[in-house]
């Protein structure tokens, strides 16, 4: 594998409205840090949430991208409790469909920008959360997969991204399918049309959902056993009262040596924990690998959070080795 993709949309810098001067000088300096293949890159419901147009004249031309439509999901889902692809309700489920032909058609507008299939994958995510008589469920995620498997995605693979259950007795972040579920319900519409659907292990998601840093190895393990495992992304977590929240999917950065780089020190994601997951996953058989870190304070500057992103990079490249 060669490189890395960095969700660089969870570091970039917060300004009070959108700033194209302060953002293309985050974009430069991502540029210039190695290891970089590209970009994990959120999908709202346009090519890019501000503009198209910056977006397209300030990515590198040589970087490949990852779509991920979870902010997008989030973002209808906190106006339709019955949004997503495994909505137990069909106007959800439709309205999901919908959203995701809009990212392909942005992934079309990108790879013709380039004149490539630059656009890798796109992340799926099997919502809703159970809420307002709605519930995540597996017939509706394989009608929508089925549905979706025939669609022109330009040469974007389709991968679901797991993302915490409900369980009994903890607060969901997310709250959708069970990874047995999503394996299940990929492993059936792969059988019946060909297809090549995958999984993703997100490291902080898997950590957040069982409470614990074996959780995202568990996963890994059962992607990898049913031959769907395609990629693996490390954002941390934890559980201890931090500006990162306690058990919150706010991309915290991994812990490590001060003397060494940018790291939070109550993150349980480790560079043992990368190298353990790593392990598990077998990087050579992966279609990609990246890091997604978010960071606090929002004050920090531009050259604060390139820090966060290399120092994470560096922990990943090491793990790789």
């Amino acid at each position: 594998m060669t490189g890395f993709y960095v969700g660089a949309y969870a570091t970039a810098p917060v300004t009070q409205s959108w700033n194209p001067e302060v953002q293309t000088a985050y974009f430069n300096g991502l540029k210039a840090i190695p290891g970089v293949r590209g970009l994990e890159h959120p999908f709202t419901g346009a090519l890019h949430g501000q503009d198209d147009a910056w977006f397209l004249a300030n990515v590198d031309p040589s970087w490949d991208f990852v779509f991920t439509g979870i902010p997008g999901v989030m973002g209808r889902l906190g106006e339709d409790a019955s949004f997503g692809i495994a909505s137990s309700a069909e106007a959800g489920r439709q309205a999901a469909l919908a959203f995701y032909q809009q990212a392909r058609q942005a992934i079309l507008k990108l790879n013709r920008h380039l004149g490539r299939q630059a656009v890798k994958v796109m992340m799926l995510h099997t919502a809703p959360r159970p809420a307002d008589g709605v519930y995540p469920d597996m017939a509706a995620l394989v009608a929508s997969l089925e549905e979706m498997q025939t669609w022109d995605w330009d040469g974007a693979a389709l991968v679901i991204e797991h993302c915490d259950t409900q369980i009994e007795g903890q607060a969901p972040s997310k709250g959708f399918l069970t990874i047995e579920s999503e394996i299940a319900a990929i492993a059936e519409v792969n059988r019946k049309t060909g297809s090549e659907i995958g999984l993703c292990i997100n490291w902080g998601r898997s950590a957040l959902e069982t409470r614990s840093v074996d959780g995202p190895v568990q996963h890994i393990e059962a992607a990898r056993a049913a031959g769907l495992l395609k990629g693996l992304m490390f954002s941390g977590v934890s559980g201890a009262e931090s500006p990162y929240g306690s058990w919150q999917d706010t991309h915290m950065p991994p812990a490590g040596e001060a003397s060494t780089g940018a790291f939070e020190p109550c993150s349980m994601l480790s560079e043992a924990e990368f190298r353990r997951c790593v392990e598990a996953a077998d990087p050579q058989a992966l279609d990609y690998m990246g890091i997604k870190i978010g960071v606090r304070p929002e004050s920090l500057d531009t050259a604060e959070r390139l820090a966060y992103i290399e120092s994470a990079l560096n922990m990943l490249q090491r793990a790789v080795g």
